[in-house]
């Protein structure tokens, strides 16, 4: 019997078709901790699995939040930016990675659908199968085991009855070879030897009937019930590890079938990349930021020695001079106001005086004394004055919070014809969609008409009516912006014949530049009129466009206030662009300091300047002004 199992061993490993019932019909209790082990093993795949699923979920949620993060706002000041190819093609990356997301995402409920939960599921089932077959291996093991102790027992039977015949033999012929025992005895003590050899032959019958039971019951044991268990137990086996096999190949085809959808997301980041176009970005820069203004030509001479003539009074040479500095700066800046361009160009140039509670070592007798201002050029002011935060983006644009003008007239002449015409088309589109609406609904009166029964077409003409005054109004707005549009390229069509005549004549026959040019003739001012004569005509012009100006430079909004100020130590403005303030007086802050020592506050709308930071206590608050009213 060994030597055949020994053979079907050698036949196992050669031809890979083992049977457990047969090699391992002594391995119960390692077979039990064998399909034990198989399926934790089975859980523990399981969980890495969900584990894995998760983290496809949380890179995909990621994903998915980055490119939130960074996607185009409606309404935003970004949406300026993605005209150029570089934010275009970042909101292609953007919405190509959203894809990406989604793929990973993909791969989580594919996993969870196809792996995790039939795997949870076969668990399950694998448990209870291998819990009934292990339970009828141990009761067949627990048959073989009482019949081996049936056996046994009558073993033990037989050989004690054995020994008590072969004493009672003794003791007979004892009695028998004894001739002082009475006869009596001698047969007494042969009945009873007889007696013994039948009960060990009763019990040699039992022992050889139970013998042949228990062979019989461990040749049906180990060659019919332990092999069928232990078979069903390796198919059970086997199953399980084919099914850790599917898993794993269902593992790489769920990503493997998302990487065709993933390579065209990184295709479409690539072509994303390749759409960036460096000088169409340059050109849009152009068309964003081009005024269609003339560059300035050259300053024109102006002869003072004129005015040292004796002829001349000092009263005259003082108007000519006054004269000629107003006629200069109207030319610098034509379009600001000159006492609140002044006002806004006083900003201290000094450090601010120390309170009143440091050492100094002048001292503070009579208070803070306002700082000296410094004579500059009013060019270098002007520079310093743009360079801030009160920068205006045009030069007839110096409202603080305000929308602009409805025909954009305060924007340069080429914004402007762009930005008409981009508010032509918005208006050209809506009126198209309120055609259209017209045309359906007119289509679906006809309809009621012919069929009452579908609805009333007298509900249609309220809706007709509000479509045909949006028409109307629509169209009004359209003849009036192309009326602007119009104007516009008129005076842009002009500009260009002016300019080029201008450069044609810049120049005599020899290629030599004239003293004097015609900057003053021509000159074009920000909001696209031009001034034709340098003459006295000329200043009559500037003086009445100054006085335009003016009136509308008053309109201007006041900068909005930042929070509120307490002054803690009197100080007396007495420079031009401070303001003087009384120790405890509550006033509004309209510009933080900017390093040098200088707070901007307002009193009122008329009153406002710069005071030193260390003299005053800042409460900066959205509510300024509830906080002021309430102090």
């Amino acid at each position: 019997m060994h030597s055949n199992r020994g053979l079907s061993r050698r036949s196992c490993l050669e031809t890979m078709s083992c049977s457990w019932g047969t090699e391992l019909w002594d391995q119960f209790d390692n077979l039990e901790k064998h399909t034990q082990w198989g399926i934790e093993f089975l859980e523990r795949y399981t969980k890495f699995v969900k584990e894995r699923s998760e983290i496809e979920l949380s890179y995909a949620k990621q994903i998915r939040n980055l490119s939130k993060k960074y996607q185009l706002k409606k309404n935003s000041k970004e949406e300026e930016e993605y005209k150029y190819t570089t934010c275009r093609a970042f909101l292609m990356t953007l919405n190509e990675l959203n894809d990406y997301a989604g793929q990973h995402e993909v791969i989580a409920e594919n996993l969870s659908s196809q792996i995790i939960a039939e795997l949870s599921r076969y668990t399950q089932e694998l448990k209870a199968e291998r819990k009934s077959h292990f339970h009828d291996g141990r009761r067949a093991q627990q048959h073989i085991e009482n019949s081996w102790k049936q056996l046994e027992s009558s073993k033990r039977r037989f050989e004690r009855d054995c020994k008590e015949a072969d004493r009672a033999q003794h003791y007979f012929d004892k009695m028998d070879a004894d001739i002082n025992v009475t006869k009596a005895d001698v047969e007494k003590a042969k009945q009873q030897a007889q007696m013994r050899h039948q009960i060990a032959e009763d019990s040699k019958n039992e022992y050889l009937t139970y013998l042949q039971k228990f062979n019989k019951d461990q040749h049906e044991h180990y060659y019919t019930l332990i092999p069928h268990i232990f078979q069903r137990i390796q198919e059970m086996e086997e199953r399980r590890v084919g099914r850790v096999r599917e898993s794993m190949r269902v593992y790489t085809e769920v990503e493997r079938k998302v990487l065709p959808i993933v390579s065209k997301c990184l295709d479409g980041m690539t072509k994303a990349a390749e759409s960036v176009e460096p000088k169409m970005d340059s050109k849009q820069v152009v068309e964003s930021y081009k005024s269609g203004f003339e560059p300035p030509g050259d300053v024109d001479f102006e002869d003072y020695s004129v005015s040292m003539k004796r002829a001349v009074s000092e009263s005259s040479f003082l108007n000519a001079r006054g004269e000629s500095r107003r006629r200069s700066r109207s030319k610098l800046w034509p379009l600001l106001k000159r006492n609140k361009l002044m006002s806004l160009l006083a900003s201290p140039r000094q450090p601010p005086p120390p309170p009143p509670t440091s050492p100094s070592p002048d001292g503070l007798q009579n208070g803070p004394q306002s700082p000296q201002q410094p004579k500059e050029p009013l060019s270098q002011r002007l520079n310093d004055f743009m360079g801030t935060k009160h920068k205006m983006h045009c030069l007839r644009s110096l409202k603080r919070g305000g929308t602009g003008q409805e025909d954009y007239s305060h924007l340069p002449p080429e914004q402007r014809r762009k930005k008409l015409q981009a508010k032509l088309n918005d208006v050209n589109k809506d009126i198209q969609k309120e055609m259209d609406q017209r045309d359906a609904l007119t289509k679906m009166k006809d309809v009621y008409i012919k069929n009452p029964h579908l609805g009333d077409p007298d509900s249609i003409d309220p809706r007709l009516e509000e479509i045909t005054q949006s028409l109307e109004k629509l169209q009004f707005e359209a003849h009036k912006y192309e009326g602007w549009l119009t104007e516009v390229e008129r005076k842009l069509l002009e500009k260009g014949s002016e300019s080029q005549r201008r450069q044609s004549s810049h120049f005599d026959s020899q290629g030599n530049t004239p003293l004097t040019n015609n900057y003053g003739q021509n000159r074009e001012s920000p909001d696209g009129s031009y001034t034709e004569d340098p003459s006295t005509e000329n200043t009559m012009q500037f003086k009445s466009r100054s006085t335009e100006f003016d009136d509308e430079f008053d309109e201007e909004e006041p900068l909005p206030t930042i929070g509120t100020c307490k002054a803690l130590y009197p100080f007396e403005g007495q420079n031009e662009g401070t303001i003087s303030m009384a120790e405890g007086e509550m006033l509004y802050v309209i510009e933080e300091d900017k390093g040098d020592g200088w707070t901007r506050v307002r009193r009122n709308e008329d009153e406002e300047g710069y005071v030193p930071t260390s003299y005053i206590k800042l409460f900066l608050d959205t509510n300024a002004k509830g906080a002021m009213t309430y102090i």
